[in-house]
């Protein structure tokens, strides 16, 4: 048996998130704190495994997320291993929209010495203020947001092969189904009249992805790992995914890891860009992350790890990544990670 708990934490700013507080504030930055728990049971004589997993995500006051899954897998007698896992993610969304679709204030004064402010969001949310006078001002009564909810329900099924002593694949497929609110309320979409509105997308969507992995070990000193990944879902976005990646051993000490990633998709029914959507579409975005586009991705990884340390004894190894990503939507990046092992 085995049981494993782990936590994470996130801190991280992003100009998108701006003017998109519940209270009307401007905020460009958030926290996400993850919890995991992770069983499993393993019987070597049988060559089997079974596993449960508990989730939770909780990021800023928008998002919460709660998951769990259950996995069985089971080795042959050819050295292959098939596997099995069923998930279920359970989210709540707290819809809160750009700042230009919150009406003004109506303030009504119900007595000589108070007020009430009575707020109408665009969800159609009321809330009711109250401001005390006397020389501070204070604030009761407030009613929560509206929350949505997004569940999604996975099954994934793979298949692993020892070929020969020099070559492993595996291919895996995924059936995926997403229900409930799967836009995001703070996206905005300008439409040809030069208005905007909110992002709208079905409640519903299904995803297939299908991929093919192969290891290929060359050498003491070489070994190639290479993917290709199809996809397909019913909001019409079809993609390929191919990516090539090697590992050269220089010394026993050192290695470096060149890679190559190329990347094709079609848009999504639901897609325009900046001011094309006409006010008689029913479903509408210009999130381009749902647009037709190429993209490539390239770098470089270097590693060491000598026995006596990097540097000092309990730094066991360092690993520095650099990566170059550009899409033809006219996305360019450039990431520099880097990775240290203590002991």
């Amino acid at each position: 048996n085995n049981f494993t708990f782990g936590m994470g934490y996130d801190q991280h700013t992003a100009a998108s998130q701006g003017y998109i507080d519940s209270n009307g504030h401007a905020r460009n930055n958030g926290t996400r704190l993850y919890p995991t728990l992770d069983w499993s049971r393993e019987n070597k004589i049988k060559g089997s495994e079974v596993g449960l997993g508990l989730y939770f995500s909780h990021e800023s006051q928008y998002y919460n997320s709660l998951g769990f899954n259950g996995s069985v897998s089971q080795k042959t007698r050819n050295n292959g291993e098939f596997s099995v896992k069923v998930s279920a993610f359970l989210d709540k969304i707290h819809m809160i929209n750009p700042a230009e679709f919150n009406p003004p204030l109506v303030v009504t004064t119900v007595a000589p010495t108070d007020s009430v402010v009575y707020i109408t969001t665009a969800s159609g949310h009321r809330r009711a203020l109250v401001f005390h006078n006397g020389g501070s001002t204070t604030v009761s009564g407030q009613m929560p947001d509206i929350v949505k909810s997004r569940n999604t329900i996975s099954a994934s099924f793979s298949f692993a092969q020892v070929i020969n002593e020099r070559m492993q694949a595996s291919i895996a497929m995924d059936l995926v189904y997403m229900k409930g609110y799967l836009g995001l309320p703070f996206h905005r979409v300008y439409l040809n009249t030069g208005k905007d509105t909110i992002e709208t997308l079905p409640s519903s969507r299904f995803k297939l992805p299908i991929g093919l992995r192969m290891n290929y070990f060359v050498g003491d000193k070489l070994i190639l790992r290479a993917f290709y990944r199809y996809y397909l879902d019913s909001w019409g976005l079809r993609s390929h995914t191919a990516s090539l990646e090697t590992a050269i051993k220089l010394t026993p000490f050192f290695s470096l890891s060149p890679y190559y990633r190329f990347y094709r998709q079609t848009a999504a029914k639901y897609f325009a860009p900046y001011a094309t959507h006409t006010l008689n579409d029913e479903y509408y975005t210009s999130n381009y992350a749902l647009a037709a586009f190429t993209s490539h991705a390239w770098g470089m990884g270097l590693r060491l790890a000598p026995p006596k340390g990097v540097l000092m004894q309990s730094l066991a190894a360092l690993e520095l990544r650099y990566g170059h990503y550009s899409q033809t939507t006219n996305l360019v990046s450039n990431v520099i990670s880097v990775d240290l092992k203590f002991k």
